[in-house]
This record gives C-alpha cells, structure tokens and sequence, in this order.
C-alpha cells in the first residue's frame, strides 16, 4: 500500500469523524436551545397565571364594600403573598432576556401599586383605582407581547 493510499484513508476517516462530531454537536445544541425555549414557556406561563390570580384577588378585594378598611388590606397582602408572583418573578429574572425581564418588573410593580391603592381603602369605583386599573392591564399586555416576541425568537 503506497503513502497516497493511507494519506486517502486517513483523510476520509477524518472528514467522517468531523462530520459527526459536527452533527452532534448541532442536534446537541438544537436540543439545549429547545429545552431553554419549553422551560422558559412553562415558567413565563406560570408567570403570567400568578400575576392573573394576583389581580383577581386584588379586585376582589377592593369590590368588598361591607369588609373594613383593616380586612380589604388584609386581603390585599394576602394576594400578594398567596399569589406566588414574587417567587416566580425572580426566577424570570434568571433565565429571561432583559427584555422580558424588564417588562415583568414594570408589570410586577403596577400590580404592587394597585395594592397599595387597595391597602389605603380605595375602591373598585374610584377615578384613582380605575386608573390604575387601566395602567396595570397596560403593563401586564405588553408583558405578554415581549415574552411571546422572546418565544417567536425575537428576543435578545
């Protein structure tokens, strides 16, 4: 067997384990982008329900004409504590890109602003509670258009 020969068998033996190894590195990073992506769906759901459940008992707390001032606070911390949003936000700051994570804390802190409302004895019906109403349902859409553009792979 001459050099041109064996120079040929180890150049295809080569080019062949490169090509595999290249494969798999791609299928390798095609899975860990995609398990990112579904976990990142799953928690910006989660998110997004707690932030829901937090503004339902929120509203239902400053509908509570007959509660007094003392128990519609109460309700109101309540909602934050019980609606798991504080747990769940930090985690968004974790795997998020900044936008998103950005949007989450301008929603998030809407949201805690309508508590405080609500902890000083303001109503459904008050000018200042419809206000910030109309701005917290504000924040909490373009939180959903910003994790959906990261989802789409607009993201940074």
């Amino acid at each position: 067997m001459g050099w041109g020969s064996l120079l040929s068998t180890l150049l295809g033996a080569l080019i062949g384990v490169l090509s595999t190894l290249a494969a798999d590195w791609s299928r390798a990073n095609r899975t860990r982008r995609d398990n990112d992506q579904s976990v990142r769906r799953q928690l910006y759901a989660d998110y997004l329900a707690a932030l829901a459940q937090t503004r339902n008992l929120l509203r239902l707390a400053a509908r509570s004409r007959s509660a007094s001032l003392e128990e519609r606070a109460r309700k109101a911390v309540e909602a934050f504590r019980d609606g798991n949003a504080y747990e769940l936000r930090y985690q968004i700051a974790l795997v998020a890109p900044t936008a998103v994570v950005e949007a989450s804390t301008t929603a998030f802190r809407a949201l805690r602003d309508l508590r405080d409302l609500i902890e000083e004895g303001t109503t459904h019906t008050e000018q200042n509670y419809l206000d910030l109403r109309d701005h917290w349902e504000d924040r909490f859409a373009e939180l959903r258009t910003t994790m959906r553009s990261d989802l789409n792979g607009a993201g940074d």
